[in-house]
């Protein structure tokens, strides 16, 4: 008794308005200001650049409401962890989650500390030197706010959302009401030969949808997840689908699609200055800066929960330390820290970028691999009354499965070099999960 009244637990203090702040603010960091030059460029035209977007937010949205059907039933921590295993199996819940501890979350958010370094950095004018202090100066401090009570970070993340929404907003009331260009009818194949492959615009606007399955981490310590879960995964990649076809909507209204093209990735800083003075592009900037704060703390808040759950389930070595919850916060700190020491490792001796793309691949074959569970969670159970059902099933799963699919090809035609290492990834995990079972067998 005494035993089971010590217990800590993790907090379920997270409502619908955390989670569905958490929802947005992990799926927008830098992706909408800076790849819409690279859409229009593969698209070939800003209609099938608006196309493209809207393609690549319902591929997200059909992927997020059939998750949501299956986080409705294990609305647990872990996430993509706990479903796989859920469904396929512990060898297949321990790869997904190995992958995802390891390399794939680490590295993202490594990633997205070094381009914020590159923008401070360039903000202030300081010398480039300072580009990787900054960047690890930036994940210390997001960790420290993730090793209080979940509501700080929950807080902080409803408040970058907040502020990052400013400068988009900026942007679509100005191209809408001030822009002149016709949003819908400019092309430019003649200037970009390469222009009009379609699918590979539909690619790149998947890599700035992705993130929303990332609250699925958190099910304990939402508010009634059963409900909360589906609520803020679908509304939240509806708002961002929403904010993407708009900014691209006041983007091609404010600048021809040649100039676009040839700014590239400065094309939106640009148009910040152009439309609001000097003092624009600067506070595009820091819009921009809160983002990307913002998504790495999704991140930081979200991937610690994975470790946690596995070695809580004792799946990884060390599990004892990796499952302690600190009392106070009912936060698991150790977790944290190793995760964002094994991302400051990343900023320090690799290219954080191409290790999370090395992922792309393995992560993609687990969401197909989820998807096709709602599939077989309906036929085990097929008189389970279920909180949260997908809409149009079997159509919805269907066009999720395709879109990923779509995906994994187009990795494996691009970088079979990556796609062999992604592999290398994960078998490195199987000695791992047979040593913790061996050392573990007695205590599970």
């Amino acid at each position: 008794m005494n035993n089971e009244k010590d217990e800590v637990t993790l907090n379920r203090s997270l409502g619908l308005w955390s989670a569905l702040a958490l929802v947005i603010g992990t799926i927008i960091g830098s992706g909408v200001f800076v790849r819409q030059a690279a859409v229009l460029d593969d698209a070939g035209s800003t209609t099938n650049a608006m196309l493209a977007w809207l393609a690549g937010g319902i591929i997200t949205l059909t992927a997020g409401l059939t998750i949501a059907e299956i986080a409705s039933q294990m609305p647990k921590t872990g996430g993509l962890y706990y479903y796989m295993e859920k469904i396929y199996g512990k060898v297949w819940g321990f790869l997904s989650g190995w992958m995802q501890i390891i390399i794939y979350g680490p590295a993202m958010i490594a990633s997205l500390a070094a381009y914020l370094g590159i923008l401070l950095v360039d903000f202030f004018d300081m010398p480039q030197n300072w580009t990787v202090p900054i960047a690890l100066i930036a994940v210390v401090l997001v960790a420290g706010l993730n090793l209080l009570s979940n509501r700080y970070g929950a807080t902080f993340a409803i408040v970058t959302t907040i502020c990052k929404l400013v400068p988009v907003i900026a942007l679509i009331w100005f191209g809408l009401f001030y822009g002149k260009e016709d949003a819908f009818a400019q092309t430019f194949s003649s200037v970009h030969q390469s222009a009009g492959n379609f699918g590979v615009a539909i690619l790149a606007t998947l890599f700035a949808f992705d993130g929303w399955i990332l609250v699925a981490n958190l099910g304990d310590e939402i508010k009634n997840p059963e409900k909360r879960l589906p609520q803020a995964i679908t509304l939240g990649i509806v708002l961002v689908l929403g904010i993407y076809m708009l900014v691209s909507f006041g983007v091609f209204r404010s600048m021809p699609a040649t100039q676009i093209h040839k700014l590239g990735i400065g094309a939106i800083p640009y148009m910040a200055e152009k439309d609001f003075g000097a003092i624009g592009g600067k506070i595009l900037s820091i819009g921009i800066i809160i983002s990307i704060v913002g998504c790495m703390n999704g991140k930081i808040m979200t991937f610690p929960r994975i470790m946690y759950a596995m070695a809580r389930d004792h799946e990884l070595p060390f599990a004892k330390q990796l499952s302690y919850l600190n009392r106070n916060t009912q936060t698991p700190i150790i977790s944290v820290l190793t995760t964002v020491s094994i991302s400051a490792i990343m900023i320090l001796f690799f290219n954080a970028d191409r290790l999370s793309e090395l992922c792309i691949f393995t992560v993609y074959c687990f969401y197909v691999m989820t998807f096709v569970g709602a599939f077989l969670l309906r036929k085990r159970n097929p008189d389970l009354k279920r909180p949260f059902s997908t809409p149009l099933f079997p159509f919805t799963p269907i066009v999720a499965i395709l879109g990923s699919l779509f995906v994994i090809v187009s990795e494996i035609q691009s970088d079979i070099v990556g796609v062999l290492f992604s592999f290398v990834f994960v078998l490195v995990g199987f000695p791992v999960y047979y040593y913790c079972k061996h050392h573990y067998r007695n205590q599970v």
